[in-house]
């Protein structure tokens, strides 16, 4: 829906929860690929930038441990549990700065006890583990863990999740689950993207825009449904730019004329729809419509924030979502030059209200959900991330802290990929996409097992 980055499968979703196109978390610029361009000729320099992308060296792609380790996991020491700290979000009194937070280093830990539960914040993590209990109750499960090792079969991931259900509905408050789960499960740590444990993480979001059911002056940005000819298209697909125009007004003359679903009055919200891969439209007509991922064109994602980060409009540390939106209010331009460079297309279908849905086809929870690279990690898994995640604090502004929060992994995207990379799903409409365009650090992911 990403990177805000990244793009899903069924909103992984086919992320479309992508998170693709912009990367950090509608940007999620960390990919595994390193960009080592090298200087196009002289004579080359005052080309278009479309052009000079082909004739500069192509990117080279530097395979991590995360990707080739056939252990992504690793099981943690019990003496290091200590320095994972409680999930402050459980707790009603555990949100005040300086409470439960944890340095980057993951030495440092200051909670207090007999905090009463955050009943919302609950029953939203059960909500969350009952979805993932339902998707290992289906065939798809049985297939994807066939590829598990041992370790993670299914049906220990399985008993994990119930017991840490049974954990949260009987537990006195968040200290005591903090214990009960020190006590009852094994922690594995991924390697991340250094062998070391360092994963990147980054947020995505379900955005709310509004729309019209047709065209007008204000409202000309479309989104499409994917054809009924579309498994018939040759290859390679047509790109960005053959679709909807380099500035994305084609109109009648798009190959895709009379498969507009609806319209949007700004093109960049219009692209970030397509990075997230699902949105709530309020319709200008006075009803509301939701859309989810229908398909995508067979491109790899190309990071709008990443190219900005290249031709040095931003360092990496300064891109965020607000900030890529004021770049492009400013220079409006710019647009036709820049979007069309992500050619990988989604295509929308109509979702009847339904929540946005992950890869393994269950409804993905606000800060409860995660996507993975479902290559390597455990699908429906309980977990426990160490993030930067940016919060709304008591007075109203959003501040960024080191905390732990126990998620679910139940998405992917096709920029998620080895075991370095988390994207985690903020929620719906314009606070999440806030809080999800800031998100973009270090940190580490744990995966729990029931101890046998």
């Amino acid at each position: 829906m990403k990177s805000i980055s990244s793009q899903m499968s069924n909103a992984t979703m086919k992320r479309s929860f992508v998170t693709f196109g912009i990367s950090l978390s509608i940007v999620a610029i960390a990919s595994l690929c390193s960009r080592s361009w090298g200087k196009p000729p002289p004579q080359e320099w005052n080309k278009p930038k479309q052009v000079r992308r082909f004739l500069s060296p192509r990117p080279r792609c530097i395979a991590s441990l995360a990707q080739t380790a056939k252990v992504p996991l690793q099981k943690m020491s019990f003496q290091r549990l200590k320095y994972v700290g409680l999930d402050s979000k459980l707790g009603d009194e555990l949100t005040k700065p300086g409470l439960c937070a944890t340095d980057k280093l993951l030495t440092k830990i200051d909670c207090t006890d007999n905090v009463r539960w955050d009943e919302a914040e609950r029953q939203s993590l059960i909500q969350a583990v009952d979805r993932s209990l339902y998707y290992l109750s289906t065939p798809k499960a049985a297939s994807s863990y066939r590829k598990q090792s041992q370790e993670f079969g299914l049906e220990r991931v399985r008993r994990s999740l119930v017991r840490f259900k049974e954990l949260l509905l009987t537990t006195d408050s968040p200290t005591v689950l903090e214990q009960a789960v020190k006590n009852e499960f094994d922690f594995y740590q991924s390697i991340g993207k250094d062998g070391r444990g360092k994963v990147e993480f980054t947020g995505y979001f379900e955005p709310t825009y509004t729309a019209s059911r047709v065209r007008t002056d204000k409202y000309r940005y479309p989104l499409y449904r994917k054809p009924p000819s579309f498994n018939r298209w040759s290859q390679p697909h047509p790109t960005r730019a053959q679709l909807e125009g380099q500035d994305g007004l084609a109109g009648d003359k798009s190959l895709l004329k009379g498969h507009e679903l609806v319209w949007l009055s700004d093109r960049l919200k219009a692209f970030l729809v397509q990075v997230q891969g699902s949105a709530r439209l309020n319709m200008t007509d006075g009803t509301t419509m939701s859309v989810g991922y229908g398909g995508t064109t067979d491109y790899p994602y190309v990071s709008i924030g990443a190219e900005l980060v290249e031709d040095g409009v931003f360092t990496k540390d300064e891109l965020s979502l607000p900030k890529l939106l004021d770049y492009f209010a400013a220079n409006p331009q710019r647009l036709d030059e820049y979007l069309p460079l992500n050619n990988r297309f989604i295509f929308f279908r109509e979702t009847n209200g339904k929540p946005p849905t992950g890869s393994l086809g269950v409804p993905v929870t606000g800060d409860r959900s995660i996507a993975t690279d479902k290559t390597l990690m455990p699908p429906g898994a309980l977990a426990l991330i160490v993030a930067p995640i940016p919060d709304v604090e008591p007075t109203g502004e959003i501040d960024t802290r080191v905390v732990s929060r126990y998620v679910l992994d139940q998405d992917t995207g096709s920029a998620i990929k080895g075991a370095g990379r988390v994207d985690v799903f903020l929620g719906s409409g314009p606070l999440a996409g806030e809080r999800a365009g800031r998100l973009n650090g270090s940190g580490h992911l744990f995966y729990l097992l029931l101890k046998e």
